[in-house]
């Protein structure tokens, strides 16, 4: 009798234990990298519409992919569909990658989740932004390894890839793993921004 009541204790703890560790793991995901704080009076609207992916760090899931954009369209639910496409030189063809985004705390923080695969979702953090024109923004995932510079543009002037550079580097990222990313093949995309 004893040992059954070990056994049952046993089993009780270790499914608390993998509850914590699933929730520690899962948080982690939506962690924000040391130094980074997303913008405040971020406005969604303003965000929604097709973007650039000027730069990037190296990942699996954008390896090999040129001519990168992000569309990003307010659902009524109040989430954000994201619909990621690029071109694969050595497929010969474009990759769409669609998901969601919903806000982790206040509506306007720039500090959203986004998830391209069900119940798992990582961190989008964007720390910088153009208030004005919504022309530009630095976005960050949950580590130091998850970065994208995005414009309403397929290119941008040297002084704010400069200032990006610097904004990085500061805040810990490394600007040597930077991917700049080869808009050449438009595919028929134009940039939309939404009205402001």
């Amino acid at each position: 009798m004893r040992l059954l009541k070990q056994v049952l204790l046993l089993a009780r703890y270790s499914r608390w234990l993998i509850m914590i560790a699933a929730g520690s793991l899962l948080a982690g995901c939506l962690a924000i990298p040391e130094g980074v704080e997303p913008v405040t009076g971020f406005d969604v609207d303003r965000y929604t519409g097709t973007w650039y992916e000027v730069a990037r760090l190296d990942h699996r899931f954008e390896r090999g992919l040129s001519n990168v954009t992000a569309t990003y369209s307010l659902q009524d639910d109040g989430t954000v569909k994201v619909v990621n496409r690029g071109y694969s030189l050595e497929d010969q063809s474009w990759d769409d990658a669609i998901g969601k985004a919903s806000f982790v705390e206040a509506p306007d923080l720039g500090y959203l989740k986004v998830s391209f695969f069900g119940p798992f979702y990582g961190a989008y953090v964007v720390f910088e932004l153009d208030k004005q024109d919504y022309q530009y923004a630095f976005v960050a995932g949950n580590t130091t390894s998850y970065l994208w510079f995005l414009s309403r543009t397929p290119t941008v002037s040297d002084e704010l890839r400069q200032r990006f550079i610097d904004r990085i580097t500061a805040l810990g990222f490394d600007p040597n793993g930077l991917i700049w990313v080869d808009q050449s093949r438009l595919g028929g995309v134009t940039a939309e921004v939404a009205p402001g």
